[in-house]
């Protein structure tokens, strides 16, 4: 059986590669999942709606509602009649992607009452003036099969008995050539929408905040971490230079990572030599930033062991006097 947590872990992950592509422009990304639960007929079917990093729209087929609904303040700016509409829409969506689910189960020949997914992510990505950069779209049976449009949205690449099926069916129909057309057409408008609807929020520049690390590794080197904390949008550069001359050797660099509160942050770390430290500066890039930023490691400020030892000695010397002139006056 498999664990219901692996359809949010694959939700993350997905976020989380798309998030670092779309650095400089915006995304909307779509996520539909299909869970079949043991003991339970009616499969559960989840849309959730994302703006780079922010949900805004949401439906579970479990709510007693069963409504689509708004996720972020500004989406409540749409008229009832698009809610109306859309809901009806992933409705009639929902029964086509629980039919596919059931046909990748019964392809494989896997058991009807064990735990099974099928995830089903597209979107697309303009520039910051609104221009089209590109799309995807990509259907996973869960740890089985995988389908894919390819980056020119002409093709389907397909892994899997039962992926390799259903891009046969696909290919006949035509069905690269309508999606090419929607995340064009009709994606692209709404994210230009929603951009317009969401600009407070979704066009703003928040600064990293920014400082680095000192730690001693077990061999006796010392790591430099480089630290870029709640800046938005997720498009950022990190670099470490050694005397001024870029340095990418024994240096990590993490993905961009979505922080739960709309922003994000980010971590390069270097291994340096003990006593070098010093000669490494981080160098960060935002368009938050009125300026690049140059940061270094400052060491703590230590008094010198001689002044530990003259402050002993005078501390030691006063009280002698003290003492001293008090045993004469009596």
């Amino acid at each position: 059986m498999r664990n219901p947590g692996c359809c949010t872990l694959l939700l993350f992950l997905v976020v989380m590669n798309l998030t670092e592509y779309c650095a400089g422009s915006h995304w909307l990304q779509i996520f539909n999942i299909v869970i079949l639960e043991p003991g339970i007929i009616n499969s559960r079917f989840i849309h959730i709606g994302y703006v780079d990093s922010i949900q805004y729209q949401g439906f579970d087929s479990k709510d007693p509602m069963a409504i689509l609904k708004p996720r972020t303040a500004w989406m409540e700016q749409e008229l009832p009649e698009y809610w109306n509409v859309e809901t009806a829409s992933i409705l009639k969506l929902s029964q086509v992607d629980r039919r596919l689910l059931h046909f990748m189960v019964t392809k494989h020949e896997h058991r009807m009452d064990d735990y099974h997914t099928l995830q089903e992510v597209y979107g697309c990505n303009v520039a910051n003036d609104g221009r089209f950069l590109g799309g995807h779209f990509r259907l996973t049976y869960y740890g089985y099969d995988y389908l894919y449009l390819n980056e020119d949205l002409s093709a389907w690449t397909a892994d899997g008995k039962a992926a390799e099926h259903v891009k046969s069916t696909w290919d006949n129909g035509g069905d690269a050539e309508r999606w090419k057309t929607y995340l064009q057409g009709v994606c692209t408008k709404r994210l230009l929408r929603y951009l317009v609807l969401g600009k407070e929020m979704l066009l703003r520049s928040d600064a990293p905040q920014t400082y680095v690390t000192h730690r001693v590794t077990p061999e006796g080197n010392v790591t430099l971490r480089c630290w870029a904390l709640g800046f938005y949008p997720a498009g950022i550069t990190m670099t470490w230079k050694r005397d001024g001359i870029n340095h990418t050797q024994d240096m990590e660099l993490s993905d961009t990572r979505p922080a739960g509160d709309g922003t994000f942050q980010k971590l390069a770390a270097v291994v340096v030599t003990s006593g070098e430290e010093l000669r490494y500066t981080c160098h960060v890039h935002h368009e938050g930033l009125p300026e690049p930023l140059t940061l270094k490691w400052e060491p703590p400020h230590t008094i010198p062991i001689i002044a530990i030892l003259i402050s002993l000695v005078l501390g030691i010397l006063v009280v002698g006097t003290v003492i001293i002139f008090l045993m004469w006056k009596k």
